[in-house]
């Protein structure tokens, strides 16, 4: 009897102590797993934030730069004193000269909620990039900071009715992008020459800045259409070099672009008896006149060196020469100015601007005259041949293949009709994409 009264006894400590130890052990467990989740949540929770600033620990008082307004006016108008104003205006030039501010720029005035009456930082956005933060605490001292960008993608296909600038915007695309188009495809594309019913396709990234986008772009494809030809631009790198190719491996890059500027109007071609317009009598004419608004860049074609820079008063006006091999010189004429630092003997490198189109000389508008010599003998200079880059090489082409058809593939599927007259845009590529 005493030794089972004893037996239930030890029974009963040993199921109290068992289930102690339990309770203990779940509660050791519990506590870590619990404190991980918080810290998960929290580490979960995207914290807003403006200047690198948390908004919710900020007030932020914007203002906007004024046309003739200098950077005192702005600092007056959030309140500083005349010494405040001095002591920010000491910043190092080297981070950024508080004299270059410009109007329409955006301002702000940045104090922390628990003492809005102590500013903290004045932040001025330089451009829709970068902007300064001045730090009021810290002795004024002034940093550069970046936004945060991104790149997003967008489609667009048009068929071009007058102008390609004008078909991008019928597309409701930015005209910036034919811009974009005409150096990718300026040495095999005569964007000068381009017919009503020419067809285009695009596949382009734009950059953007807090959801606000940028007239930044970049082409990812495209491909235009003219008659029953149709060019491809597909990006590849090959030797660290991004190059755009056609659809057969060759680089669409030439020695030569087929225009000295960013496509306009071609006012008169290449002639052996035109009717000069001032002269008012008929004579040779051994040039290409591209009328293009007063100020437009105006680039060397191809690599080479300045073999003159002068000013003819009865005829060319200023004009820039350049000899580019032992075959070809170009000469550019009826410039309004030359290149900050142009003289003779430089050495010039394709699509550097050389000058801008002006009306200087004998010349009844703004425009730019253009001329090639072959072997010291005149010739059209929409007639001269552009030798590509190096193609695709072979220990590449199999790589190049594979991005050549996806691209090709998204290009050729971009919307089935496009334009006012529901103009079905052609799969151009009749061979199979897998084949080179």
């Amino acid at each position: 009897m005493h030794t089972t009264r004893l037996s239930k006894i030890f029974t009963i400590i040993f199921t109290t102590i068992t289930i102690i130890t339990a309770c203990m052990r779940g509660n050791g467990n519990d506590t870590p797993k619990s404190d991980t989740n918080e810290a998960d949540n929290i580490a979960d929770i995207e914290i807003e934030t403006k200047y690198g600033l948390p908004i919710e620990g900020f007030c932020f008082e914007y203002d906007t730069v004024k046309r003739g307004e200098t950077i005192a006016e702005i600092l007056y108008g959030f309140g500083f004193n005349a010494q405040e104003v001095y002591a920010l205006t000491q910043c190092p030039d080297s981070v950024f000269d508080v004299r270059k501010i410009r109007p329409g720029q955006a301002c702000a005035l940045v104090c922390e909620r628990d003492s809005a009456s102590t500013p903290c930082y004045f932040v001025y956005e330089e451009s829709p990039k970068s902007y300064i933060t001045f730090d009021l605490k810290e002795g004024y001292k002034a940093v550069r900071s970046q936004k945060h960008s991104e790149w997003r993608e967008s489609e667009v296909a048009g068929v071009v009715n007058s102008s390609l600038w004008v078909a991008m915007q019928e597309s409701s695309a930015s005209p910036l992008l034919a811009v974009e188009m005409s150096h990718i495809f300026g040495w095999s594309v005569d964007f000068f020459g381009i017919q009503k019913g020419d067809e285009y396709r695009l596949i382009y990234a734009q950059e953007y800045v807090e959801d606000t986008p940028l007239n930044n772009y970049r082409i990812v494809a495209a491909s235009f259409r003219a008659s029953d030809s149709t060019v491809y631009a597909i990006p590849f790198t090959q030797e660290g070099e991004e190059l755009f190719y056609n659809i057969d491996g060759n680089s669409l890059e030439g020695a030569f672009l087929k225009a000295p500027l960013d496509y306009y109007r071609i006012s008169s071609r290449f002639s052996n008896s035109r009717f000069h317009p001032v002269l008012r009598r008929y004579r040779a004419h051994h040039g290409v006149d591209y009328a293009a608004p007063a100020g437009t860049p105006v680039y060397a074609i191809g690599n080479g060196k300045v073999i003159a820079k002068a000013y003819q008063a009865g005829g060319g006006g200023n004009y820039v020469k350049i000899r580019h091999n032992s075959v070809y010189v170009t000469t550019y004429m009826h410039l309004s100015r030359f290149a900050k630092g142009l003289k003779v003997g430089d050495a010039v490198k394709q699509k550097q601007v050389i000058g801008y189109v002006g009306s200087t000389g004998i010349s009844t508008g703004p425009h730019l005259d253009f001329r090639v010599h072959e072997n010291g003998k005149p010739i059209n200079p929409l007639t001269i041949k552009s030798q590509p880059k190096k193609p695709i090489s072979d220990s590449c082409r199999a790589e190049f293949t594979v991005v050549r058809d996806s691209l090709v593939r998204r290009l050729n599927n971009i919307g089935s009709t496009i334009g006012d007259n529901s103009k079905t845009l052609p799969d151009t590529i009749q061979q199979p994409l897998s084949q080179s």
